[in-house]
């Protein structure tokens, strides 16, 4: 299987956000300014959560479930035979753990600057994983040539139009593939990201689907991340013909202290942070 880079074009520069909140945005333009966000937030983001994520270990969520435990991917004596890629990988450190375990792990990601990152850990750890820059709706990888996909908090909530991420990752899937992803539990969007006591108490509808999004003082739009419910989720997946096989919700455990934007001990203890997804393609009859 052959990798290559994406045409993309450089990102622009990111001023500073004045405001934050939920608002409608247009679809193109929330679509393409995450990688812009990524680029010029990449150092900070591995200086504040690098440590709780590991250089070479594959966590799905803040809560702190590892594959190594959860083993959502399958058994590490079939993915070793099997050619897997990560979407959104940002430093791709789930793929290095799997690399590690002598799988064929692919990483990929919209930001140049997390592959970047990427490359320092490569460097760090000794252990190099194949990356390429692509937009997770508009893959350079041939169709059915896939047999494990997977995404922890990548690219799924910086797109509108999620359908397409699905189609793409069905596309490039081999009949009786995998495709495995983590997102913030939809429930969580109906209260405040803040990880005390003050984020208990819905503030929003559930069913409120605007995203949130950060403008520069010129009302530029800067972020953009979207909300979907359970139900869209199951919908959007379906409508790429993919089979949902589980949805896992991990609890958060006692000894994980860790803080992660809203996610907390606190509110972990009364509610859920994340949602995973496990679905396949069928085979062929």
């Amino acid at each position: 299987m052959t990798w290559s880079d994406a045409s993309l074009p450089p990102a622009p520069a990111r001023p500073p956000a004045d405001f934050y909140g939920y608002r409608a945005v247009d679809p193109a333009a929330g679509g393409a300014v995450s990688r812009g966000w990524w680029d010029a937030n990449a150092d900070e983001y591995l200086h504040e959560h690098g440590r709780f994520l590991g250089d070479a270990d594959f966590c799905w969520c803040p809560e702190g479930l590892r594959e190594a435990d959860a083993r959502l991917l399958g058994p590490l004596e079939v993915l070793r035979g099997l050619k897997v890629l990560e979407v959104g990988a940002g430093a791709a450190q789930c793929s290095r753990w799997l690399v590690a375990q002598g799988v064929s792990a692919t990483a990929s990601d919209v930001s140049g600057g997390m592959l970047e990152q990427s490359r320092v850990l490569d460097a760090r750890t000794g252990l190099h994983v194949p990356t390429f820059r692509a937009d997770a709706r508009d893959l350079p990888v041939a169709s059915s040539s896939v047999d494990v996909v997977f995404t922890a908090y990548g690219a799924l909530p910086f797109v509108p139009d999620v359908a397409a991420v699905h189609d793409e990752v069905a596309r490039v899937l081999r009949p009786g593939g995998r495709w495995v992803f983590s997102v913030t539990h939809p429930l969580r969007w109906a209260f405040p990201d803040d990880p005390t006591e003050r984020g208990l108490t819905a503030t929003r509808s559930y069913f409120d689907r605007r995203p949130y999004v950060e403008t520069d003082g010129a009302g530029t739009l800067t972020y953009a991340e979207y909300h979907r419910t359970l139900g869209d989720h199951v919908r959007a997946v379906r409508g790429a013909g993919l089979v949902l096989e589980d949805l896992v919700e991990p609890e958060w455990p006692a000894g994980n202290q860790n803080v992660w934007g809203g996610w907390s001990p606190t509110r972990g203890a009364l509610l859920p942070g994340t949602a995973i997804f496990v679905t396949t393609l069928p085979l062929v009859v």
